[in-house]
């Protein structure tokens, strides 16, 4: 069972994987540098408990010991109760959900392994924005997309932002981060999947005509640029969504959405 540990000052050292959480660049650097990743809420918390990842501490207003009974049981791991205007100076901003757990952060999967079962899967190429990250599990595992695939420089799926965005889907769907982007499209075609690029192109087929093959690889491009040509020219097809009012695009958590929609089995 975890100890209780009542806390009076923000600036215990025992605090300090939960120091400036607004702080985007220093917050993936020090929570890769430790092997964490921080869990904001007490579903979010329970939903990482549940799929068998461990705290490292937890950092709680009193009103959540409660709540969390359950989690507490079952951890070794300290769990620092402060008062709410407390967290927030050790946090930089007003933790409304009054409950934070530092997370050892799970060991990455390969991407052979991710692959292996899957017949869809969704691959993001530079996606940098944290809420689109979140909102792009949340669209895959939701419409029943097996994997994401993310390329070096996609932002962190377990960053607390994309966590919250994704309601913890995150924690049960399949991902993987690839280290050699340029030689994806080999490696998805040696498993035997068919790979479907979105993009603007002038020859690129509508969406809803398209009859998705057996195992299925959709990808979608960065928030600016969209796809690069490297992967327009290495994907078997370039599809559209088609547009109406002089629109020629979507957000990509939106367009994502509607194609695991059109791909679903």
């Amino acid at each position: 069972m975890a100890d209780l540990i009542a806390v009076q000052e923000p600036g215990d050292e025992r605090l300090r994987d939960y120091l400036d959480l607004r702080d985007v660049q220093l917050r993936q650097s020090v929570e890769h540098e430790r092997g964490i990743y921080i869990a904001e809420g007490a579903k979010v918390i329970e939903r990482a408990v549940a799929a068998g990842h461990e705290p490292k501490s937890l950092l709680l207003a009193p009103r959540w010991l409660d709540t969390l009974a359950d989690v507490l049981e079952g951890t070794d791991a300290p769990a620092y109760v402060l008062d709410e205007k407390t967290i927030e100076r050790v946090t930089g901003f007003h933790v409304h959900r009054g409950a934070l757990a530092a997370m050892h952060r799970p060991l990455e999967r390969a991407v052979t392994d991710v692959l292996a079962s899957a017949t869809r899967v969704l691959v993001a190429e530079d996606l940098v924005d944290h809420t689109n990250i979140g909102a792009i599990m949340r669209n895959v595992a939701a419409l029943g997309f097996d994997a994401v695939l993310l390329s070096p420089r996609c932002a962190d799926p377990l960053y607390r932002r994309s966590i919250k965005v994704a309601m913890g889907a995150v924690f049960s769907l399949p991902w993987a981060r690839i280290d050699d982007w340029y030689g994806l499209p080999a490696l998805l075609r040696e498993h035997g999947f068919t790979t479907y690029a979105m993009t603007l192109a002038d020859d690129a087929v509508p969406i809803d005509e398209v009859v998705p093959a057996e195992r299925s690889a959709v990808i979608v491009g960065s928030e600016g640029p969209g796809l690069s040509d490297h992967w327009q020219r290495a994907s078997d097809h370039r599809v559209i969504i088609p547009m109406a009012a002089g629109i020629d695009s979507l957000n990509v958590a939106a367009s994502t959405a509607i194609a695991c929609w059109q791909f679903r089995r």
